[in-house]
């Protein structure tokens, strides 16, 4: 397809999504399909003397074989899986220590925005937000004592895009120690890898596009140093947050359909976002695929264009927005994202809901702001539906 300025996708992507880890041959069985391993425990030869499986917790083969593939997709050595995205996010703050500081993007999943402040914060972490796409107000917010940068992009649900290259230049600069950690959840490493931008740490809610299917909660990070494996793979074994096999066997075959997901969600998210900036009702499109976007030339520089989440805004208010989502027949009112099913919602009582009645405000997350996951459906039917609710709305 033309990419129309944006990166050319991976060559080799979906074979990698197919093959790695997978070789047939680790399996006495020589099954093509990997099984999926339930033991929680594991035969020892001899007192202490294990053939590479122990404990569930500590490792288990379903685990290890989606582990191998995330990590050939991004590009990185090593994967680490957890149990949701979330228990990803609390386990690599626990990489600090007491009285270590975050700098996080200001716009942030709502979940992500409400561990660091209500809960790493309790834990001696400090914790404050930026806006990212503005490089001297990060330079200006990392202090003596960060030791990581948070940034999501495109950010949720402002779907901000942040120059990754720029940031780890800029703090590898005044720090090399400081870990640069990047939320890829909204496009996945088909449309964009942080790690080839010089990231140390790619993080997932596997749970969104990875999975694709709306029936798994779980969650990665992706590195390459192998010093910064082994302490996660020490905290994800004493942390214990870790994902079931089953739930490792359901990711792994989801993403043999990633690359194709993907570009339906991409082409089908761009034609109803163009379709909503003629809409008369609609006063902003957030959507990085747009020229229109104000980080549209760092979008086209980083990534191979945009997944099916974005954002926008209308000319009414709380009632409007109400009426819209309670309108629509093909997408579906609920939270989440990345399914191969629509979804409409309304950040500021949903999603971010827990964010602070202020920095809603400074964010711009407002009674007007609705964020669609466009999913796998015909085009021409989301577009129908989007226009009967709005019809129906104002």
């Amino acid at each position: 397809m033309d990419n129309q300025g944006f990166l050319k996708d991976k060559v080799g992507f979906a074979t990698i999504a197919i093959h790695a880890g997978q070789d047939p041959e680790k399996w006495n069985s020589a099954a093509v399909v990997p099984p999926i391993v339930t033991s929680t425990t594991f035969k020892q030869p001899a007192p202490a003397e294990h053939t590479g499986f122990e404990y569930g917790r500590s490792g288990n083969p379903s685990r290890n074989t989606l582990e191998e593939c995330l990590a050939a997709l991004d590009g990185g050595s090593h994967a680490v899986t957890f149990a949701s995205g979330l228990a990803t996010t609390n386990t690599l703050v626990a990489l600090l220590n007491k009285g270590d500081h975050v700098l996080s993007s200001d716009d942030v999943y709502g979940g992500t925005n409400r561990l660091f402040r209500n809960v790493s914060t309790r834990q001696g972490i400090e914790v404050s937000f930026t806006d990212f796409t503005d490089i001297n107000k990060v330079k200006n917010a990392i202090q003596d004592n960060t030791k990581m940068i948070w940034l999501e992009t495109p950010t949720n649900p402002l779907l901000k895009v942040v120059d990754i290259a720029a940031v780890v230049k800029l703090v590898k600069s005044i720090r090399g120690d400081i870990l640069v950690v990047v939320d890829n959840t909204f496009l996945t490493c088909y449309l964009q890898r942080p790690l080839e931008f010089g990231a140390d740490i790619v993080m997932y809610s596997l749970t969104k596009y990875m999975n694709g299917h709306s029936d798994v909660i779980m969650g990665a990070a992706i590195v390459k140093d192998s010093a910064l494996n082994d302490k996660l793979r020490f905290l994800q074994n004493a942390m214990g947050a870790v994902p079931s096999p089953f739930d490792c066997y359901l990711i792994n075959r989801s993403l043999k359909t990633l690359a194709l997901r993907m570009e339906r969600h991409r082409t089908s998210s761009l034609a109803i976002a163009k379709w909503l900036q003629k809409h008369p009702k609609i006063t902003e499109v957030m959507h990085p695929g747009l020229p229109t976007h104000p980080q549209y030339e760092i979008a086209k520089k980083q990534t191979s264009g945009h997944s099916g989440v974005f954002s926008f805004n209308h000319s009414g208010g709380l009632k409007e927005s109400r009426k819209f989502l309670m309108s629509l027949k093909v997408f579906t009112l609920a939270e989440s994202l990345g399914g191969y099913e629509s979804l409409a919602e309304l950040p500021l009582l949903m999603t971010h809901a827990s964010v602070p009645a202020e920095q809603r405000a400074e964010l711009g997350i407002t009674e007007s702001l609705v964020r669609l996951s466009v999913g796998l459906e015909d085009t021409e039917d989301l577009i129908e539906d989007l226009k009967q609710a709005l019809d129906a709305s104002f």
